[in-house]
């Protein structure tokens, strides 16, 4: 069926003037005019990572409205990971065509539907619609809880509640520099685990913690410690400035303690300013080769003792991998699982890829059941920004 080249503006105007939970009726009413696209909708991955969640358009059948999938080896888990559209034959002569929809990196799910007939230009047109159904999802979802209910396939905690309020909403970000991408485990019980980061114009921020404890009260303690970090970041402190406001934040406001490592990498040479509060070292894989990191370590934050914090630099080079880890990703049964090993046979996985990786050897080390969060964030250094006009236009991952 023909159909005219997606208007990106007519679709942006469309969604703005419907409700924020209508997105997928948006995107699927214009594919439905253009190229009479049946069964449209869209699924995401729930908060553990396992299964799929299917959103249906409003006008779908009872049959579109069908329970989570399981993830785990099927076609959508494959095009998550390819971040390429599939395409095949369905039982009643059309074709069934699933896309990707990611934004900067940030794997949002897919799209689903089924066309009659799909010549290139189509299939092209369905990715672009895709496309923009990522950055109107982005925008949307400000606005209402649909897509956050629709996360949870377990039950959640209040101390989940809090501290996943506390992540950024993308666990993935991609950039001419660098690609980065996080995951902590397990989603439905807390023990205290973060992970931030940020992008400006010049540098690169991130943050892995780990406040002491566990349930609300840690979930609490780490309230506190991630708006410290955030209102010094934003005050445009660098990570030594950042690492005494979250120490006199813990000594004037709690009585726990915090561990944490504070990075700030500038875009333009790859140097990585770091402070290391009492966490475990991260992983670094150069050149095939996966090493600790050795990092003086400083007091925790929170210590009610003359507490002094320095700075150390990493000189990252295009090809590095930094992996950060918190210590229940190498602590009592997750001892048993060798990263260095998963992370050397993942080297050539996209971040994102690498973190479910990190964290499933982590979680059948425990036989599924942690005693304490695990958190990853790996960061991949590419190199000095490329200008505009030496940029090749390459596959969108």
């Amino acid at each position: 069926m023909e159909g005219k080249d997606l208007e990106l503006g007519e679709l942006l105007a469309a969604a703005e003037a419907a409700p924020p939970g209508e997105s997928v009726d948006v995107v699927a009413h214009d594919l439905q005019k253009r190229f009479g696209a049946e069964r449209v909708s869209f699924l995401f991955v729930d908060l553990i990572g396992q299964r799929l969640v299917r959103l249906a358009a409003a006008d779908a059948d009872a049959a579109d409205q069908a329970g989570p999938i399981d993830l785990q080896g099927s076609v959508y888990d494959s095009v998550l990971q390819s971040q390429r559209q599939h395409v095949e034959p369905d039982d009643q002569g059309g074709r069934r065509v699933i896309t990707p929809v990611t934004n900067r990196g940030d794997c949002i799910g897919v799209l689903e539907l089924t066309l009659q007939s799909a010549d290139d230009t189509v299939l092209r047109q369905v990715r672009e619609a895709a496309h923009a159904l990522a950055y109107i999802i982005v925008t949307d979802r400000r606005f209402t809880d649909l897509y956050h209910l629709g996360r949870r396939t377990t039950e959640t905690s209040l101390a989940a509640e809090i501290q996943h309020q506390l992540l950024p909403s993308a666990p993935c970000c991609e950039a001419a520099q660098f690609t980065l991408a996080a995951g902590l485990v397990p989603a439905d019980d807390i023990g205290g685990d973060t992970y931030d980061y940020t992008l400006d114009r010049d540098t690169l921020h991130l943050s892995i913690t780990d406040a002491m404890g566990h349930d609300t009260n840690s979930a609490l303690l780490a309230t506190l410690l991630v708006g410290a970090l955030r209102r010094a970041r934003r005050s445009g402190c660098d990570a030594l400035k950042q690492a005494h406001h979250a120490h006199q934040a813990m000594l004037s406001h709690s009585r726990g303690l915090a561990t944490g490592q504070l990075l700030c990498v500038d875009l333009e040479t790859g140097l990585c300013e770091l402070v290391n509060a009492g966490h475990p070292w991260p992983l670094r894989l150069r050149d095939g080769t996966v090493e600790e990191v050795k990092l003086a370590v400083n007091l925790p934050f929170g210590v009610a003792a003359p507490a002094s914090y320095q700075v150390q630099e990493i000189h990252l080079r295009p090809g590095d991998r930094l992996i950060l880890l918190t210590d229940g990703m190498l602590e009592r049964g997750a001892a048993a699982a060798n990263l260095a090993s998963v992370a050397h046979d993942t080297r050539a996985l996209h971040p994102r890829e690498a973190v479910r990786s990190l964290t499933a050897a982590v979680l059948d080390a425990c036989r599924g059941s942690l005693k304490d969060d695990a958190t990853v964030l790996i960061l991949d250094w590419h190199g000095k920004r490329r200008r505009s006009a030496e940029r090749r236009p390459g596959p969108r991952r």
